[in-house]
């Protein structure tokens, strides 16, 4: 049966009652209180588990049950509506679709016979998770909260941190079934009117069942996600992190049932910026961030690199260095490109155990993985010794950037791929289609390579050291005004 969002709620109020149960098919969690106050017929309606028993009979409950005047169906709704103070959030409904969103959200339905509307109040009191130390980017010297699944917990966080009125929220709905709220947070005076209208227009167009987490929402605010290896939307599970780009002009997405908060448009050198570079000294943030990307490097094209090397210029090394490969090589049963292969998607395996098995014996996996299978398999002469050692690095490199674990671990056998292909070559010739792909990422008119590509000389250099906070001060710069830059070639 059609769940008839555009019909309008009848006076009836019998006649009302009877529509909403066959709707719902008189679904378990819907009750339905029938209540005569001042005479005249009530009725009020609530979900069971998400709302607060205690609210109702302080906030509803025992006002109505006080009510002494004399009055009939619209003099009770006057008085829901304008006359009494019953909860913070109320609401007057007019259609079946707008009841069953504020239903199914934790609001309480108050009914009045002879009335063709009627009034919800907020009275959630669904369980939800506390507040917790984020898992995913873990900081010694940063705050120590993240998001949970609760959209408005989410909000409020974020308000906590940035009490300026220039913060605007915007609560969407998506999902024809789940009717998920959104939130399209954004600072009014840093970011560009153009592009909240943009992202506004594409979440409203999602046309999905179910709208479940912002990887829902992700293909439809990122142009670029079918195209590209690399996504013009980062996440962050940081309070913090999402103020610190709120402020840079970026425009965050939080989804109701998330706890992770989507921010858009997202830059490479994001990935490399984590909130313990604003608390510990300049210098030592500058040499952690050049270390960050000379890992990335290491885990995207060390493996390709080395079998470049071995297959196609075996002169770069030194002749002991080139005799114990030689020697290592010939006891293992397999070609070199193949060898590297399996050994890279066996780590990938035991990553994604470790990853999706309980904590308590997910670093087992690790464990057992790494010392057990890898010394096994190098005492068995199935894998040569330094080929262990690369693979070992360059896991230990793809450690250090979570947020590109994706990227890396596809890209990593891309390289392998061009390496055992053509040497040299093939790794350059990779590294140019890669470095194309990425140039071309052009999201809401901001470059993914910005404020390298085009250059832009004070972004540029903060991304490279960390300045000190009187240049963050002096220079206020946002991705609009970069993204505005590149269009005039200033």
């Amino acid at each position: 049966m059609p769940e008839k969002n555009g019909t309008v709620i009848g006076s009836d109020l019998h006649e009302n009652l009877e529509t909403l149960r066959r709707i719902c098919a008189d679904s378990a969690d819907v009750n339905i209180m029938n209540v005569r106050i001042c005479g005249t017929d009530c009725a009020v309606v609530t979900a069971e588990g998400l709302v607060s028993a205690a609210a109702l009979a302080d906030l509803v409950f025992q006002p109505l049950m006080e009510l002494k005047m004399c009055m009939d169906g619209d003099g009770i709704f006057r008085f829901l509506s304008s006359g009494s103070l019953l909860s913070t959030e109320r609401v007057t409904v007019n259609s079946y679709g707008e009841m069953f969103r504020l239903l199914f959200s934790g609001f309480c339905l108050v009914l009045a016979d002879g009335v063709s509307k009627c009034c919800a109040f907020g009275s959630q009191g669904f369980e939800r998770r506390a507040v917790q130390t984020p898992d995913s980017e873990q900081t010694v010297r940063g705050a120590q909260d993240s998001f949970n699944e609760v959209v408005r917990c989410g909000m409020a966080m974020v308000r906590r941190r940035m009490k300026t009125p220039k913060l605007r929220f915007e609560l969407v709905q998506c999902g024809k079934k789940t009717s998920t709220d959104v939130c399209i947070m954004y600072l009014s005076d840093r970011a560009s009117p153009e592009a909240v209208a943009q992202v506004r227009k594409r979440i409203e167009g999602i046309e999905l069942d179910t709208v479940l987490s912002g990887g829902y929402i992700e293909p439809f605010v990122d142009e670029s996600y079918g195209s590209s290896f690399f996504s013009a939307c980062s996440y962050t599970q940081r309070p913090d992190t999402a103020c610190m780009r709120l402020n840079e002009g970026r425009i965050c997405i939080l989804a109701d049932g998330a706890p992770f908060c989507l921010i858009c448009p997202g830059l490479f050198a994001d990935n490399f910026q984590t909130m313990d570079d604003m608390c510990t000294k300049p210098y030592y943030a500058s040499f952690m961030r050049w270390l960050k990307y000379a890992a990335f490097l290491l885990a995207v094209a060390l493996p390709g690199i080395y079998i470049a090397l071995v297959m196609f210029h075996p002169e770069a090394f030194t002749l002991k260095l080139l005799l114990n490969l030689y020697v290592s090589e010939e006891a293992t049963p397999f070609p070199l490109p193949v060898e590297m292969a399996i050994l890279v998607i066996l780590f990938e395996i035991m990553r994604e155990a470790g990853i999706r098995l309980p904590k308590s014996i997910g670093g087992a996996v690790s464990i057992v993985g790494g010392l057990v299978v890898g010394d096994a398999a190098v005492k068995s002469g199935l894998i040569s010794a330094p080929l262990l050692i690369v693979v070992g690095i360059t896991a230990t490199s793809a450690f250090v950037i979570p947020r590109l674990d994706q990227q890396i671990s596809v890209l990593r056998l891309i390289f392998i791929f061009a390496g055992s292909l053509a040497g040299l070559l093939g790794i350059a010739a990779a590294a140019v289609l890669f470095t194309a792909n990425v140039c071309a990422m052009d999201e809401l008119s901001v470059s993914y390579l910005s404020p390298f590509s085009p250059l832009e000389a004070g972004g540029a250099a903060d991304l490279l050291y960390r300045s000190s906070f009187a240049g963050y001060a002096r220079r206020h710069t946002t991705v609009n005004e970069n993204a505005q830059r590149e269009e005039t070639g200033d």
